[in-house]
């Protein structure tokens, strides 16, 4: 004798319900930020390469040492508009462009971390 419809819907929502659950909540995890001042003596240029990836700006400064930013988040851009609804018509307001994040690193000649600063701009 088959279970009725219902009954053998039920699991397969279930499955639904508790992948749809797994997915949001594994989006909700946080990223640990690294503090990069305890690293200072510690970690070379090429270590924090291969964490971060290349520096998107790097120069060698006259006494040896050498300056790298990566960008760690890029800014965001805001408009409000104000309008009205019924007509359809509406004309920017405001706008905001907040600033790139940057991760200055500074490194001897040596090698190693001396300074970790966060740039914005």
């Amino acid at each position: 004798m088959t279970k009725p419809t219902r009954e053998r819907k039920m699991p397969r929502m279930r499955m639904c319900v508790l992948f749809l659950l797994a997915v949001c909540l594994g989006g909700c995890t946080t990223v640990k930020r690294v503090d990069w001042e305890s690293r200072v003596g510690k970690f070379s240029f090429d270590q924090v390469v291969l964490e971060m990836g290349p520096p998107d700006k790097e120069t060698i400064l006259s006494d040896g040492t050498k300056v790298a930013e990566w960008r760690t988040r890029r800014g965001m851009s805001r408009t409000t508009f104000l309008g009205d609804p019924y007509s359809g018509i509406s004309t920017p307001a405001y706008s905001y462009t907040g600033p790139d994040r940057f991760l200055r690193l500074q490194f001897g000649a040596d090698g190693k971390l001396t300074q970790a600063k966060r740039v914005y701009r």
